[in-house]
């Protein structure tokens, strides 16, 4: 059988190169964005496509008006296309010298975990697998899950509320305990015990809204018919801190980037006792993704650099 090629039960002999087109097409919904992925002319692409349907015998994509969406039989073919392309990969891999790691990983994760995942001990990872380059894409929640469902991210490291669904699996996963926090010389830390409505009235520095944990806390607000509007919203966690320890203000972080300030006595996490959401870190990737080795190194390293063992 011709290189590049793929035998089906059936007798039917598939050229994998078509089936990668039309993995690109379903997931970009556009033969034109495909093709310039690809490197190929938009005739070629078409072409491509319409051998593959007539090797099915089944229409795979709608065609109306400029716009393009899978069939029915385009997504169970969709979903072998996934498994084939899979065990394509991990068949070359395995072939490969695994002594030697080599690849490109892209990760998606929240800002604020990028401190903690490349901190000191990254160089470490660097000298043990030289052959592996990442990646990194800070984004909220949504924009995560729309890289990954569209193969432009091989795992995601989300902050924000449970998330299961079987679509993903869970690689590793822990809850994070939030505090608001304010700098040791604010009032509010001599106050002991607190309710949320007390704090509405200082100024907020906060992450940007709709980014993860901000998002929860507006929701909780929201359900008590309460509502913060920050005199600052910024991506970086780590310059609020710096910002709030100097008495700009207060916040609503995560003890994982408050804790370093805290042992410093340049903050104080508050005793709110009528407020609290549920966080939980999770590392991800989809159910169709192959691990391969350089990625399960990854994963191994976000596991131990940003959950508890």
């Amino acid at each position: 059988m011709p290189a590049g090629y793929y035998s089906l039960e059936w007798g039917m002999v598939m050229d994998l190169k078509n089936l990668t087109t039309f993995i690109h097409v379903a997931e970009l919904n556009s033969f034109t964005k495909a093709a310039a992925v690809l490197g190929y002319s938009q005739s070629t692409v078409s072409f491509q496509i319409r051998q593959l349907e007539t090797e099915l015998n089944a229409q795979l994509f709608e065609r109306i008006n400029h716009t393009v969406a899978l069939t029915e039989k385009g997504r169970e073919v969709l979903n072998y296309a996934h498994r084939i392309r899979r065990m394509t990969m991990e068949l070359t891999e395995n072939m490969a010298d695994q002594q030697d790691l080599k690849g490109h990983i892209r990760l998606a994760m929240a800002d604020s975990l990028c401190d903690s995942l490349f901190d000191r001990n990254f160089p470490d990872f660097c000298r043990q697998h030289p052959g592996i380059t990442l990646k990194i894409t800070a984004a909220g929640t949504e924009e995560m899950f729309r890289l990954m469902n569209h193969n432009e991210a091989d795992a995601i490291l989300t902050l924000d509320s449970h998330i299961y669904d079987t679509e993903y699996v869970i690689f590793r996963e822990e809850t994070v305990k939030m505090h608001f926090v304010a700098s040791a010389g604010c009032p509010l830390t001599r106050k002991g015990a607190l309710s949320v409505t007390e704090l509405l009235s200082w100024p907020f520095l906060l992450t940007e809204k709709g980014m993860s944990y901000r998002r929860l806390l507006d929701e909780g607000l929201a359900e008590r018919s309460l509502e913060v509007k920050p005199i600052l919203e910024m991506g970086s966690a780590r310059l609020i801190c710096s910002l709030i320890g100097e008495g700009a203000g207060i916040s609503f972080l995560p003890d994982y980037v408050t804790q370093q300030d805290v042992e410093a006595c340049l903050l104080v996490r508050l005793d709110v006792t009528d407020f609290e959401v549920e966080i939980w870190k999770q590392l991800l990737y989809h159910r169709d993704k192959w691990v391969s080795p350089q990625l399960e190194a990854v994963l191994e390293y976000c596991a131990e650099r940003e959950f508890t063992i």
